[in-house]
């Protein structure tokens, strides 16, 4: 069967529009200069962060500000940190941070690292955190508590 230069044309431009609607609805990347201070951001997705350990917050309170890999990483910690304290059988409770540092830079346009250092009762720890711009504000699309 030889197809016709038109059923060609149709499918070439069916293939066109399907690869437009793709790119016109996928995530966008965002540079830096369209998007705020990443400072807040790293300072209260870092407590919530830290809430969500201590299991006074729901992770799905964090979901919007996370990409699903970041997502699902925090969900295990959380189930496995809940699982802890039941063990233990100590209660949840709010815990009681002193933010000391917030530092930022930016690698690369549209992303930006950070490290915020957490003062505790018991000791002295630090978040790390890469958020990228999508769809004109930041996601993190990872975390570390160190």
């Amino acid at each position: 069967m030889a197809s016709t230069p038109g059923a060609t044309a149709r499918a070439l431009s069916r293939f066109e529009d399907a690869y437009e609607l793709t790119r016109l609805f996928a995530p966008q990347r965002t540079p830096n200069v369209e998007l705020p201070d990443p400072a807040p951001l790293l300072r209260n997705l870092t407590l919530g962060v830290l809430e969500v350990f201590a299991g006074v917050r729901d992770v799905d309170q964090l979901a919007r500000w996370l990409n699903e890999d970041s997502y699902r990483k925090l969900v295990t910690r959380a189930n496995l940190a809940a699982r802890a304290r039941s063990a233990r059988g100590v209660p949840a409770s709010r815990p009681v941070h002193a933010i000391l540092s917030v530092r930022h830079s930016s690698p690369v346009d549209g992303v930006t690292e950070g490290v915020v250092i957490v003062a505790g009762p018991a000791r002295t720890r630090a978040v790390a955190m890469r958020l990228e711009g999508t769809d004109g504000r930041w996601r993190a699309t990872s975390l570390a508590l160190l």
